[in-house]
């Protein structure tokens, strides 16, 4: 049985809290500033919006958005907040790559494309799409360990010199189709297996190799290109998800941007092209949606919160193909340690409360 993830003592998620002057009295500083939140204790709620000294006056409920999550609410400041959707690439959930359209990655792109999407950008929130997209050299400097998890090529026979084949490890992006490698010494494939939608099945040979041709919906083929490689068919958004990118490319005030990473998490190492734009922009908490909720978004997270952002999980913009215990352990984990866990539908009322102020 899952646990919840509910504190009984705060403020239920699906009703109001409490009016703003009552809950922000006998506030506290936390942290040092620049990078301090302030803390009222009954009923708890975390103030991110990094008021200024000496008097650290209460954010306005027109200027500010009060977010129920599991544990808390919090104050946000739009102009201090991103939404940062992570890998919602065709690789990943497109259906033509036989991804199930009501998948966990799917079903997460709805609800950003009906729900979170619009309320950030109805309140100046920036939105920020952060995706592999990988150069040859990043290809050829990438360790081990990343390789493994998008499969690889070894060689399993004395032919090494002349030809590698797919490893057989049932690892990563080849899971499901481990079981197309045969034992015989030619290492030849059973091209007939389909998915349980009926698609081929496809075996990967790591990054940066050739998908090959891929049949879209309305029956035309395009090039899938190689994996997660820039400018690729298969790195690109699925087209519901590109269009909202390409209006968001518009909008005059902060819009939308694309930043690439190259690897599960997009703020790993001393920087990366992600935590120069957020220092850079001045943005101090995020707003956390994409796939995979237990890998590339949760390492993503993690690493924001050890170098020190606000770190806030869409768990219903979130999805993933592992187990449903991988979901529940960073959803755990991010409203206990690693900052705090609400959804989309808190987030438009947040906002649509804060607009109503004005």
């Amino acid at each position: 049985m899952a646990s919840s993830l509910v504190n009984p003592n705060a403020p239920h998620p699906e009703t109001d809290v409490d009016d703003r002057e009552s809950t922000l009295s006998h506030r506290a500083l936390i942290g040092k500033v620049p990078n301090h939140w302030m803390h009222s204790a009954s009923p708890p709620i975390f103030d991110l919006t990094r008021p200024s000294p000496p008097a650290y006056a209460e954010p306005s409920p027109k200027s500010s958005i009060e977010l129920s999550t599991t544990t808390s609410s919090v104050l946000l400041s739009p102009s201090l907040t991103a939404l940062v959707i992570i890998d919602m690439q065709n690789f990943f959930i497109s259906t033509c790559l036989g991804r199930p359209a009501d998948g966990a990655g799917n079903m997460a792109g709805r609800c950003l494309l009906n729900t979170a999407i619009p309320a950030a950008r109805k309140a100046g929130i920036r939105v920020i799409w952060l995706n592999w997209g990988l150069t040859d050299e990043e290809i050829e400097n990438m360790p081990a360990s990343t390789r493994r998890a998008f499969g690889f090529e070894a060689a399993l026979n004395k032919a090494a010199s002349e030809r590698a084949a797919p490893a057989v490890d049932a690892h990563g992006v080849n899971q499901s189709a481990a079981e197309l490698i045969t034992n015989d010494k030619n290492a030849q494939t059973n091209s007939k297996e389909l998915t349980e939608n009926g698609k081929p099945k496809r075996l990967y040979q790591g990054l940066g190799s050739d998908i090959g041709p891929v049949t879209l919906e309305d029956g035309t083929t395009v090039d899938g290109g190689k994996l997660l490689m820039r400018d690729t068919w298969n790195a690109a958004l699925p087209p519901a998800l590109d269009k909202s990118y390409k209006e968001g490319q518009k909008i005059e005030r902060n819009p939308d941007v694309w930043i690439h990473k190259n690897r599960m998490s997009g703020l790993w190492g001393s920087a990366t092209p992600c935590t120069d734009f957020l220092e850079k922009e001045g943005i101090k908490t995020l707003l956390f949606a994409g796939v995979n909720t237990d890998q590339c978004v949760g390492g993503s997270l993690q690493d924001a919160f050890t170098k020190g952002w606000d770190c806030i999980l869409l768990r219903d913009a979130c999805g993933t193909t592992s187990p449903t215990f991988a979901s529940e352990m960073v959803e755990w984990n991010c409203a206990r340690t690693w900052g705090f866990v609400t959804d989309c539908g808190m987030l438009e009322k947040g906002v649509e409360k804060m607009l109503g102020a004005k």
